[in-house]
């Protein structure tokens, strides 16, 4: 059997999430030849161009690097070719081409954040505390052409608390996929693994995607009852936050990201988005079946505050909605 010293590792990777990953190879002692991340993109109130955390990671210790702009250029393909990899590694980088993911001799495998085959696509995490899930989970498969779909290596089942928001999930996640990285590259030294085809894995529910998530997709729709509002607060919390529009009467309306919210189950004769505040200590919204109660929000160039904290500077004015 092949030495984890021996065996060539390239490793693809962008955000925070694969940084440790990455980490518990490196650490782990095996042989990363080479990592790969995205060009630096600009970022913040100077648009200076921002190296990616995977970046940071490999620079800090000493790894080769590639950031190209295109997976199909034929100097990079030929860089890649030159690192021999036996093996690569994704986890939170971007779609391949066959090109790529057919070059190693053992193949690319994937770390994606949910219990495949459900939750396909590039926000698994928010998509299943957004639905309520109470369960979600991490699975390595072997690359295939469409997006998700190959064969499963290995899995881990991870609880969600009521109380958990999308970044709890995602930190927790995280340091579990580096231990299932490691686990996956022990089992296919060890000539461990079956892989299993996607289709021929028993799922209790409909499948349900995980596609990006833009601007639009944050707004909050106080039409809906309590607990679906509450868990799309906490799948969008911290990052990139749910929003909603206040009006008030004879102001133009402020954009408010809510972070922090409480199921609040009562009988109301109200339009779905009033608002209700005593002016000191509490603010809530009807929905269709109660209110949310919102515990922490941001106004627009201002930072994240308790909802106590804002109603002392920030004072409503009448009948106030949101939408």
């Amino acid at each position: 059997m092949m030495k984890k010293e021996d065996l060539r590792i390239v490793y693809m990777g962008t955000p925070e999430f694969a940084v440790e990953s990455l980490r518990c190879l490196v650490e782990g002692g095996y042989n990363v030849v080479g990592v790969i991340t995205m060009p630096d993109k600009p970022a913040g109130r100077g648009h200076r161009l921002q190296p990616s955390p995977v970046k940071q990671y490999a620079q800090e210790h000493g790894l080769p690097l590639l950031q190209p702009e295109k997976l199909k250029n034929e100097d990079f393909l030929e860089a890649l070719r030159a690192w021999q990899a036996d093996l690569q590694i994704v986890v939170a980088f971007r779609m391949l081409p066959q090109v790529v993911w057919a070059m190693p001799r053992l193949g690319t495998f994937n770390l994606h954040a949910s219990l495949l085959p459900q939750y396909r696509g590039a926000a698994p995490i928010n998509w299943a505390v957004i639905n309520g899930e109470t369960e979600t989970g991490l699975t390595t498969f072997f690359l295939r052409q469409e997006i998700d779909t190959g064969e499963v290596i290995r899995q881990v089942r991870v609880p969600i608390a009521d109380t958990d928001d999308v970044g709890a999930v995602h930190d927790r996640l995280m340091l579990l996929g580096g231990q299932l990285v490691t686990d996956t590259v022990d089992d296919i030294l060890a000539g461990r693994v079956t892989p299993i085809p996607q289709e021929q894995m028993p799922t209790d529910t409909p499948l349900r995607p995980a596609p990006k998530i833009f601007k639009d997709t944050c707004r909050i729709d106080w039409n809906r009852p309590a607990k679906q509002v509450y868990d799309f607060i906490r799948g969008l919390s911290p990052h990139p936050a749910a929003w909603t529009e206040l009006q008030q009467p004879g102001q133009p309306p402020v954009v408010l990201k809510i972070f922090e919210s409480d199921k609040l189950p009562q009988p109301h004769s109200l339009t779905p988005g009033t608002v209700q505040t005593d002016g000191k200590t509490y603010l809530r919204v009807a929905v269709a079946d109660g209110f949310v109660g919102i515990r922490s929000l941001q106004l627009p160039g201002k930072r994240r505050l308790s909802v106590e904290e804002l109603l002392r500077g920030f004072r409503l004015a009448g009948p106030a909605q949101v939408e």
